[in-house]
């Protein structure tokens, strides 16, 4: 079997918000990878006292512990369960009902000698590569698929200049369209203090011996193919495979460097934080 992972935060300045975890139980019989990418929240008053890598080091370490060790329960019940946990951690001293209240897209895949399971939430991927090469990206695409108004409203922000109060107020419009729609029906969902949420996940299982390797990547990893359009899912498998998780992240910053002022690749944060974990089975 072989375990990679490797993460680096957009900007070194900041804390890395993304969580990347595995746990192999000492039966050799299987195990289970987390990744969290935890959504960055607006510069004023989110209601809690705890900032977003506070949030997913507690979300994610009960995460692997739950789908680790209790393997009689679903990936979407530990889930469940981990957010639970989590908001009883700062219930007392945060407002949890804020919409903008720590959070994070989750992936979960765990697996035995007869079968994978998985879990996506969110806009992160989880690639599942066959044994002969063929790739499955499995995604929520809820965040893509919003109203046309609401894509419509993006596209007003990035055509405005950069920097332009114009695009100040455009952006305002936009972000407000998108809040109304978070953790809301006919919007997109997100692991925060609702552990209800976590039945919103997309979720599935797999012959163990239909699955050669998975590959989970936050979005900051996955732009190589989302929005740089550098290659395929099954190309980017491919990176990750011969050069190893590092190396796709790497190639990420070389694109967003290359590509500075986000006019020919438009983007929301110029870096983000990237996160790859890959499992050979």
């Amino acid at each position: 079997m072989r375990i990679e992972l490797a993460t680096e935060p957009g900007d070194p300045q900041r804390p890395n918000e993304d969580y990347a975890s595995v746990a192999l139980p000492a039966s050799g019989q299987g195990g289970v990878l987390v990744l969290l990418d935890g959504v960055t929240p607006p510069p004023e008053d989110f209601g809690c006292r705890h900032d977003v890598p506070w949030f997913t080091a507690r979300l994610g370490g009960a995460m692997l512990e739950l789908s680790g060790s209790l393997r009689d329960m679903t990936l979407t019940e530990a889930l469940s369960e981990a957010i639970g946990r989590t908001a009883a951690a700062h219930r007392d001293t945060c407002d949890l009902s804020h919409s903008r209240t720590p959070q994070a897209t989750a992936i979960a895949a765990r697996w035995s000698p007869y079968a994978v399971e998985y879990l996506v939430l969110s806009d992160s991927a989880l690639l599942v590569e066959a044994p002969d090469g063929t790739v499955e990206a499995v995604l929520d695409q809820r965040l893509e698929q919003l109203p046309a108004a609401v894509g419509e409203l993006r596209a007003a922000v990035r055509a405005l200049p950069e920097g332009s109060a114009e695009r100040a107020a455009a952006a305002r419009e936009y972000v407000a369209a998108v809040e109304a729609l978070r953790n809301a029906e006919g919007g997109f969902y997100t692991a925060a203090a609702d552990p209800s949420v976590a039945a919103r996940a997309v979720t599935g299982t797999v012959p163990r011996d239909r699955v050669r390797s998975l590959t989970a990547l936050s979005d900051g990893a996955g732009r190589w193919v989302e929005v740089f359009r550098e290659g395929s899912w099954a190309d980017c498998l491919g990176v990750v495979r011969k050069e190893g998780p590092q190396a796709l992240i790497d190639r990420v910053r070389a694109a967003e460097n290359a590509d500075a002022d986000g006019l020919d690749f438009p983007r929301g944060k110029m870096h983000d934080d990237a996160a790859v974990v890959y499992a050979e089975l």
